[in-house]
């Protein structure tokens, strides 16, 4: 099963330095059942964006609770056997769980914004909770963000993507 999972930049870097994401269990989101019903769409890769931007939007509530990353929406995309993977749409409309930490050979891309989308990554990890909480200002805010499309970067992209943040130049999606 396809998963997305939300994550920041220094997220990315454990990553790398251990080859693994966790610790288990973790908080995804992929085409669940509630998903397909609520878009009511039969092309999987339309349904596989929602749950991406799903995932892109759980990132901006991480990226609040850690002042210090890059102001960057970061999505890592795992193929995961579906034996690890619990569907939770009474939670929320495409959340899965995953019962162990993912490795870095199960990540197929990650999806990161452009330097050009901070500004609006920014304001919005500064509103994401009055727009969970249904103030139409701040959910206009947090949905600006998805104008702006993540670029796409292949596992063995991730460290040079990394590298390339720190550095004044801006790396070129894969």
């Amino acid at each position: 099963m396809r998963v997305y999972l939300p994550a920041t930049t220094p997220v990315l870097g454990q990553l790398v330095e251990t080859s693994e994401f966790g610790p288990a269990p973790l908080m995804a989101f992929a085409v669940t059942p509630g998903l397909r019903e609520w878009y009511v769409d039969d092309d999987v890769e339309s349904l596989e964006y929602a749950a991406m931007l799903e995932a892109a939007r759980a990132s901006l509530r991480l990226l609040a609770a850690d002042p210090a990353a890059a102001a960057r929406r970061v999505v890592i995309a795992a193929e995961l056997p579906d034996a690890v993977v619990t569907v939770r749409d009474d939670l929320d409309l495409g959340v899965v769980r995953v019962a162990y930490s993912v490795s870095l050979q199960q990540v197929v891309s990650v999806h990161v914004d452009d330097r050009d989308a901070e500004p609006a990554v920014r304001a919005a990890t500064t509103l994401i909770d009055a727009a969970d909480l249904g103030d139409s200002d701040a959910s206009d805010a947090v949905d600006d963000t998805e104008g702006f499309e993540l670029a796409w970067y292949a596992n063995q992209e991730i460290a040079a993507l990394l590298e390339s943040l720190t550095a004044p130049g801006e790396p070129s999606p894969g």
